[in-house]
């Protein structure tokens, strides 16, 4: 049995022992924890506790559950002259991240129109697997959206100034095509503008619920009038630069060492660390471009049918990433390496996008200054899963989805009504509780609830 105890309401420690350099903690209600203590997600937590360099606390918020050596919904922060920079602490869709198109059309009015809509956004966006796309890339114009992020987007005309500012970062970290294999140049080049498959997906949402009428406001959010989510990474190029770089650590620095060989690493000022940092950073900007093609698409899609239309990008942030921010510690700034593995960054009046499952709500919260002393600034990324890919295929039924769907008068869109039961409600943890909890300990303020009204899915 596992050593952990209830410090507070939603929080809960394991203490520090063994080769534990940290405690760990998990942001949690009871319900919650319940749903985490299933698989080995407090194991991952205590194991990432032992990682060199770790400061604070090997952390979990709300939606963890077991993933590849961190659990996903894993924060853990390293100094920079001890610490580690881990891919597996990162996840291999590097910047798998989400973004919300805010926009001045009404429900009522985008009902009578929802499934040419639909229709023509699948059309025109890519996904499923493998899928590519028309904007093939050779290596040389490949390297430039890796080494420039969104600044390419913005000259060849597919983003605007007003889109920069809206994107973490402004879409653009410092990347180096060249620390970039050949081969996963070769994975992504034909598939910048997909979607892809698994959880990632495009849903059009109402705006349900407004918690906070004057940040809404701010936002651009009103009330009924309906917005665009779209959740999406790195594709092919971000996992495949996850894996060669895996590789190049085991066989430089081995894992005798380490609690979990999944937990490979590599020291942050080392030669093969920074080479690593400069990769992740390219698949980054080629996450942030992808998400920017998408939004280019469906853009033209809804001018189609709402020439008037004015879809504004709200906010779009990272939630597979590791960076450098300055936190105190002890008393003291200090740069750290912040690694936000299926976690959001929540920083002081910035926007936070936490996306629930196809047939359950989104939520806008705010970013939090209680965030930073409490989180390393993050909160939670999602739902987070409750059952596996695999036991959802084999145990739920479609039957059972189509109509769970159309009882909550939600139209899908997708290539495989099977592969969709990957994704099904019931293999995602409580949404609502997720986003209550974020709230009750000011990792994130909500603002707005958003309901579906159609999903696209590869």
């Amino acid at each position: 049995m596992m050593n952990i105890k209830k410090i507070s309401e939603n929080v809960w420690e394991i203490p520090k022992e063994g080769k534990m350099l940290v405690p760990g903690i998990i942001y949690a209600s009871e319900k919650l924890m319940d749903n985490i203590k299933k698989d080995k997600t407090l194991e991952q937590v205590k194991n990432v506790a032992q990682l060199p360099g770790i400061v604070g606390n090997s952390i979990a918020m709300p939606d963890a559950h077991q993933g590849y050596g961190a659990p996903i919904g894993g924060v853990m922060a390293f100094d920079l002259n001890n610490g580690v920079i881990s891919p597996g602490a990162i996840g291999y869709d590097e910047n798998c991240g989400v973004r919300l198109l805010v926009t001045n059309i009404k429900k009522i009015d985008f009902m009578f129109k929802r499934n040419a809509v639909l229709s023509e956004i699948y059309k025109l966006v890519p996904s499923g697997v493998g899928e590519g796309t028309k904007e093939k890339l050779d290596i040389k114009e490949l390297d430039m959206v890796l080494n420039e992020g969104i600044q390419w987007a913005l000259k060849k005309g597919y983003a605007t100034k007003a889109d920069i500012g809206s994107i973490e970062d402004n879409g653009s970290l410092p990347g180096d095509a060249s620390k970039v294999s050949q081969r996963a140049k070769a994975r992504g080049k034909d598939q910048l503008g997909t979607l892809g498959s698994g959880n990632h997906f495009l849903e059009i949402q109402e705006v349900e619920s407004i918690f906070d009428e004057k940040t809404a406001e701010k936002l651009g959010l009103e009330k009924d009038n309906i917005c665009i989510m779209i959740h999406t990474g790195s594709r092919g190029l971000g996992h495949q630069n996850a894996s060669d770089y895996i590789a190049k650590m085991e066989k430089e620095y081995g894992w005798k060492n380490l609690p979990d060989r999944e937990l490979i690493c590599a020291p942050i000022n080392s030669r093969l660390g920074q080479d690593f940092i400069s990769a992740l950073n390219a698949a980054a900007n080629f996450a942030f471009v992808n998400r920017q093609l998408i939004t280019f698409q469906v853009r033209k899609a809804f001018e189609k049918f709402f020439p008037k239309s004015n879809l504004k990008l709200l906010y779009d942030v990272a939630h597979n990433i590791a960076k450098f921010e300055e936190f105190n510690v002890d008393g003291k700034k200090q740069v750290l390496c912040v690694h936000r593995k299926g976690a959001t960054r929540s920083k002081a009046d910035i926007p936070i996008i936490i996306p629930g499952s196809m047939g359950t709500y989104s939520y806008v919260l705010m970013g939090t200054k209680e965030a930073e002393s409490l989180s390393f600034a993050s909160t939670a990324h999602g739902a987070g899963r409750l059952l596996s890919r695999s036991y959802a295929i084999n145990n739920l039924s479609e039957e059972k989805l189509k109509d769970e769907l159309k009882s909550k008068d939600i139209v899908i869109k997708t290539g495989s009504m099977k592969g969709a039961l990957e994704e099904a409600p019931e293999a995602y943890k409580d949404i609502d509780e997720v986003a209550r909890v974020s709230n009750e300990l000011k990792i994130g303020k909500i603002i707005a609830r958003l309901k579906p009204l159609a999903v696209m899915k590869g």
